[in-house]
C-alpha cells in the first residue's frame, strides 16, 4: 500500500512540475502586439472584400440553384418572385444604407493600403456631377474606398454631396450580390440608372464613373499609367442633358496593387481578351498580388500600396437637352485638359517623377 501511495504521490508531482512547465511556456511566449492585431484586422478586411467581389454572386446562384433541388426549394423561389418584383430598382435609386457605408470593417480595408482622399476645391451642394475616376485598375480599390465607404472622410471633405459609383450593369443580375451592392450605394452604368440620380434625386449627388472600364483594366500595370479615354465621350453627353458639373479624379497608386500579365496588342491571347470584354462586359485578367499568410508569396490579394485619389475642378457644364456633336467634343476635350492638369500638378506628390506621362488612348 505504501508503495502504491508513493507512486501516485510521484506521478501527482510529476503531473503538476508538466502542468506548471507548460503554463511557464505559454507565458513566456509573447502576446501579439496591437500592431500585430491591426494588421491581422486589415488583412481580414481585404480579404472579405476581394472574396465578395469575386465568388459572392456566383456562390450565391449556385446556392439558390443547388436549393431548388432539396426540400428548401420554396427559398429560391420566392427570392426569384423577389428580384423579378424588384428587377428595376437598381435603375431607380436602389437602397443605400449608410450604416453598411460606416462599417468599422471599412476603416481597416482603408488602412491596409492606406487610401487617402485629397480635396482641391470645394463642390457646391446647389448642383450635381459626374465625377470622372481614373484609372481602372484591377479592382478599382480607390473609387470604392472613397465614394462608397466613409472611411476616407467624403461626405466630410464634400459637406451636402452624396457620392455614388457606377458598375457593371450584369452584377444586378446576381442574387444576393445585387443587394450588398445597392447597400452600398452602388449602380448600374446605364443611362437610365444616371438619369434617374442625377434628375429626380435633387440636387448634391456625385456619380463617380469609372469611365476606362474593362478595358483599361487590360493595360494594368506598375509603372504604366494608359487610360481609355479619347472615344469615351457618353458621361460627357449625359453631364450636358443633365446640366451635372463633369470633375476628374485620379487615383495615384491603383496601378501598383497587382502584376498582370500583359499580353503584347495584336497576339491571339489579347484578342480573346477583346472579344470576351465586349461578349460579357469584363476583361478576363490574368494577375495576382500577395498570399494569404506572406507578403512574399503569390495570391490573390492587392499588395499593400498605398493609393491617394485626388479630386479636381469641377468644370461647370450647361444643361442642353440634346447636346450636339461638337458640343460634346469641345466638353470633352475640356475635360481631358483638366484631367491632364490634375495629373502633372500631383504626379510628384504622390509617388511618380516629373518624367511620368499619362498616356490617354
Amino acid at each position: 500500500m505504501k508503495t502504491i501511495i508513493a507512486a501516485c504521490s510521484q506521478n501527482l508531482s510529476g503531473s503538476r512540475a508538466s502542468i506548471q512547465t507548460a503554463l511557464r511556456t505559454l507565458l513566456a511566449v509573447p502576446w501579439p502586439s496591437q500592431r500585430d492585431i491591426g494588421s491581422a484586422l486589415q488583412l481580414l478586411a481585404v480579404l472579405q472584400w476581394v472574396l465578395s467581389f469575386l465568388l459572392l454572386g456566383i456562390v450565391s446562384l449556385l446556392l439558390l440553384i443547388y436549393l431548388l433541388f432539396t426540400s428548401l426549394w420554396l427559398i429560391p423561389v420566392l427570392y426569384l418572385a423577389w428580384i423579378i418584383f424588384d428587377w428595376d430598382t437598381p435603375e431607380k435609386g436602389g437602397r443605400r444604407l449608410s450604416c453598411l457605408r460606416r462599417w468599422t470593417v471599412w476603416k481597416h480595408f482603408r488602412d491596409y493600403f492606406p487610401v487617402k482622399l485629397v480635396k482641391t476645391h470645394d463642390l457646391s451642394p446647389n448642383h450635381n456631377y459626374i465625377i470622372g475616376s481614373h484609372p481602372h485598375g484591377i479592382l478599382c480599390v480607390g473609387a470604392f474606398c472613397n465614394f462608397i465607404t466613409g472611411s476616407t472622410g467624403f461626405e466630410e471633405l464634400f459637406p451636402g454631396i452624396r457620392s455614388s459609383l457606377t458598375t457593371l450593369a450584369g452584377n444586378f443580375r446576381l442574387p444576393l450580390f445585387r443587394e450588398y451592392l445597392m447597400s452600398g450605394g452602388l449602380f448600374p452604368v446605364t443611362r437610365r440608372a444616371i438619369g434617374y440620380l442625377l434628375s429626380q434625386k435633387g440636387t448634391g449627388n456625385a456619380v463617380a464613373i469609372v469611365i476606362g472600364g474593362a478595358a483599361e483594366s487590360l493595360s494594368c500595370r506598375p509603372g504604366v499609367t494608359t487610360l481609355i479615354l479619347k472615344n469615351r465621350k457618353g458621361f460627357v453627353r449625359m453631364a450636358l442633358r443633365h446640366g451635372a458639373f463633369l470633375v476628374p479624379s485620379f487615383s495615384f497608386g491603383e496601378n501598383d496593387l497587382f502584376r498582370q500579365v500583359v499580353f503584347e496588342e495584336g497576339s491571339w491571347m489579347r484578342s480573346i481578351q477583346r472579344r470576351f470584354q465586349k461578349m460579357m462586359g469584363f476583361a478576363p485578367c490574368l494577375f495576382y498580388g500577395r498570399g494569404l499568410t506572406s507578403c512574399r508569396s503569390r495570391g490573390f490579394l492587392p499588395y499593400a500600396r498605398p493609393i491617394t485619389t485626388v479630386v479636381g475642378e469641377p468644370l461647370a457644364v450647361p444643361k442642353v437637352e440634346n447636346p450636339s456633336r461638337e458640343l460634346v467634343d469641345r466638353y470633352h476635350e475640356l475635360y481631358i485638359r483638366a484631367l491632364l492638369k490634375l495629373f502633372n500638378e500631383n504626379k510628384t506628390k504622390y509617388g511618380l517623377s516629373e518624367s511620368d506621362e499619362l498616356h490617354i488612348l
